[in-house]
């Protein structure tokens, strides 16, 4: 196997937008270049489908053909934006060494005790993918984490640790650095300067974008508080702030890991819509702040990636909370809206290598340990 592999990484998160995907050269530890990324959007169609299997997923229909019908359409999308991809940018397909594909997540419940079996569910077609692109595929990433009694999230910690250990921004802080990922979910990975794979802790901290998203959709059709409009023009009612921190899973040690639906909305119902907007905007930072005392020093820098990053009400709310500087992953030099794309392709070389892509400080699991199941395409 040569040393350096070109490989596409796609993703699709929890706020269902769409599929992302992005093409990195890699050795599995250094990133040697990051190569053209594009972003295609989930058909009305398909993201009801997939709404649909989630439901079912949640209501415990195991074999739903909600859930058979978007494995379908979540494979299919995957298929299209490989095509895309390589035909807009030019690519040759015989370069394309592999494809790591995360799948759609409808259900993430891990273990919450000692002895019980945790289970995440990624829906989508890896043989079938690498059939129909011609091209070896990675995929299933979080199983083995799940089955050792890992929680299987968050797969990103590794990759995180490859970007700040790349990047002239970060070298020179003398001091640990968070990243700090808002999707639907909100993670953290601590990254300590110098330090090794081993030494990277991560967890999820509480909602990013999910809350405030469920809030528009129900309120009034939109799928975000673009710009954080509403957010910055309500108020913050901090009697129901403090009474959502009691949520328990705030208190959690670390490694935890969360569903996106593990947060409700029932303490905002009767606030009017700014109002809602800010004080769950403030329930963001807040969970991010409170995360900290879980950390072993304070950060330095707070590096934010994510659609979150794009909410300047977000943004001011992060900076207001926490005590050292707050920038968006470009500043920082990185690709905002690609990483989790790039992470996956990232995972994809470590997984043919056989190295670790998870930790005892990151998912829980007992030992690091590799990860994802390889279909390669045969003519």
């Amino acid at each position: 196997m040569s040393d350096i592999l070109t490989a596409i990484g796609l993703m699709s998160g929890t706020s269902l937008d769409g599929v992302d995907a992005a093409v990195l050269r890699t050795d599995g530890e250094r990133v040697v270049e990051a190569g053209p990324a594009l972003h295609f959007p989930y058909t009305p169609g398909v993201k009801a489908s997939i709404q649909r299997a989630i439901r079912a997923a949640l209501e415990g229909r195991e074999g739903a053909t909600e859930v058979g019908q978007a494995a379908v359409d979540v494979t299919d999308a995957h298929v299209a934006a490989v095509e895309g991809l390589i035909q807009r940018e030019n690519l040759q397909r015989s370069s394309i060494d592999v494809i790591g594909f995360h799948g759609q997540t409808i259900l993430h419940r891990p273990a919450r005790s000692s002895g019980v079996q945790g289970r995440t569910w990624q829906i989508g077609d890896g043989a079938q993918l690498a059939a129909q692109t011609k091209i070896d595929v990675v995929f299933d990433f979080r199983s083995a984490d799940v089955a050792a009694g890992g929680e299987g999230a968050p797969l990103a910690p590794i990759y995180h640790w490859a970007l700040v250990n790349a990047s002239d921004y970060t070298r020179g802080l003398g001091g640990p650095v968070a990243v700090l990922n808002l999707g639907g979910v909100a993670n953290i990975t601590y990254v300590s300067i110098g330090g090794q794979p081993t030494d990277l802790i991560a967890f999820d901290c509480g909602p990013g974008n999910g809350l405030i998203d469920e809030w528009m959709q129900i309120k009034t059709g939109l799928h975000m508080d673009e710009d954080g409009a509403l957010a910055r023009s309500g108020k913050v009612h901090t009697d129901i702030l403090r009474t959502m921190l009691l949520n328990p899973f705030l208190r959690r040690t670390p490694p935890k890991s969360l569903d996106r639906y593990d947060f409700k909305l029932e303490a905002v119902l009767k606030l009017p819509l700014s109002d809602g907007a800010a004080t769950l905007t403030a329930f963001t930072a807040a969970c991010v702040r409170a995360s900290e005392k879980f950390l072993p020093a304070p950060p330095a820098l707070w590096v934010v990636c994510g659609g979150g990053r794009r909410n300047p009400a977000i943004m001011e709310a992060l900076a207001k909370a926490l005590d050292a500087p707050v920038v968006a992953a470009e500043e920082a030099g990185w690709r905002g809206d690609d990483i989790e794309a790039e992470c996956f392709a990232y995972l994809a070389v470590r997984s043919l290598k056989r190295l670790p892509i998870s930790f005892p400080k990151t998912t829980h699991a007992p030992h690091a340990m590799t990860g994802g199941v390889l279909r390669r395409w045969r003519p």
